[in-house]
């Protein structure tokens, strides 16, 4: 039944592209995101492991945003502050500020995977920040008239957690500055990645790997 119903999905949005005026190549593509829309639908949303000559294939993981019941009895009151009220932290006195090991920080409240300690920077501001995301498509921009300036915000996608903010006064080789609260984050250090879940970063922390 799944594969009858992937194919006539698939026709469908093979005909309303062709009818929209969208190229051969661009229809092809619609059509193809779309099977694999239901196909993902059809695995429930779940994270799978495949055995693939002894290594691990992780399929696509769905991340999500717990209730609000949940988040209350997860997150401490300064976390549920930040992420659900848009609060900011005291800087310097937070987790994260001065963290020097290597490892990955993910979404408090989601888990997916936003930052890198090796995109990581002494700002002197008290706050941890990144002149990049680890995952640029995990980070979502918003205008933030707020105190009488304007600002851009940073929220996770999959949980919209209040991040922080980025500002154009970062190093090279972005000239960005990602400041984001500690209370945000979760940090996954290098040697807990693979039980995690997140060993398709480990690559990031080879001696060879640049970005």
């Amino acid at each position: 039944m799944t594969k009858n119903y992937s194919i006539s999905c698939f026709l469908l949005a093979l005909g309303l592209s062709v009818n929209a005026g969208y190229t051969q190549a661009q229809t092809l593509s619609i059509a193809s995101e779309t099977i694999s829309s239901v196909n993902e639908r059809d695995m429930g949303g779940t994270q799978t492991r495949l055995a693939s000559n002894d290594k691990t294939v992780s399929a696509k993981t769905v991340y999500s945003k717990p209730s609000d019941a949940e988040l209350k009895s997860k997150l401490t009151g300064i976390q549920y502050d930040v992420t659900q009220r848009e609060g900011t932290e005291a800087p310097f006195r937070n987790e994260y500020w001065n963290n020097k090991e290597d490892g990955i920080y993910v979404d408090i409240v989601s888990g997916e995977p936003l930052f890198s300690s090796r995109e990581m920077f002494k700002s002197g501001t008290g706050w941890p920040s990144f002149f990049r995301p680890l995952v640029p498509d995990h980070i979502l921009e918003k205008v933030d008239r707020k105190l009488g300036s304007t600002r851009t915000e940073v929220r996770s996608k999959f949980a919209d957690s209040h991040l922080g903010h980025v500002f154009s006064d970062g190093p090279k080789p972005t000239g960005l500055r990602y400041c984001i609260n500690s209370a945000a984050l979760r940090f996954v250090p290098v040697g807990k990645l693979e039980a995690e879940g997140y060993s398709e970063f480990l690559v990031h922390f080879q001696p060879t790997t640049t970005r």
